[in-house]
């Protein structure tokens, strides 16, 4: 069998817009929510929402600012709370006791992706409003894939479950 390459081979066509907002608590890197900016175009996603002092690292968002619209806030549960009100299921990303494998978690069309800080992950105050919370396993240490690598994994999943938007 022979392969050939293709460079940059053009994107699949999405049958409707994806129902799926990604909306981050203040992250402290600049490469994390650029990178995650950057999955959400790559994955036809049309809106993050980013809380604190968010701002884009150009180098690494690049083409994603042409698709996907990045509305800054200053505080994710009222966030979460409008996001619950327009009809969307909130769903953490993170480690609890009662979380789903990511594998093993059917993600509804209209889904808000909820994603914690680097270091202290979810707030008490945005993991009461969740409807489900799903991990990632790890088998290495450290004991968590960082936000960006997270994120992109869970989009991955979502789009995986949800092919044609």
């Amino acid at each position: 069998m022979k392969f050939e390459h293709i460079r940059h081979k053009p994107p699949r066509e999405l049958q409707e817009p994806r129902q799926i907002i990604v909306a981050c608590s203040p992250l402290r890197s600049n490469v994390n929510l650029s990178t995650i900016f950057r999955m959400a175009g790559c994955c036809g996603i049309q809106e993050v929402i980013a809380t604190g002092q968010a701002k884009l690292v150009n180098k690494i968002a690049r083409d994603g600012a042409e698709s996907v619209k990045l509305t800054v806030k200053n505080s994710l549960p009222p966030v979460l709370k409008k996001l619950k009100q327009e009809g969307y299921i909130l769903v953490g990303l993170e480690q609890t006791t009662n979380s789903t494998q990511l594998s093993e978690y059917a993600f509804p069309k209209k889904t808000a992706l909820v994603i914690g800080s680097e270091r202290e992950g979810l707030a008490d105050a945005c993991l009461e409003l969740l409807d489900a919370v799903v991990e990632i396993p790890v088998w290495g240490m450290p004991y968590s894939y960082n936000a960006a690598t997270a994120t992109c994994l869970a989009l991955y999943e979502y789009c995986r479950q949800h092919p044609d938007g």
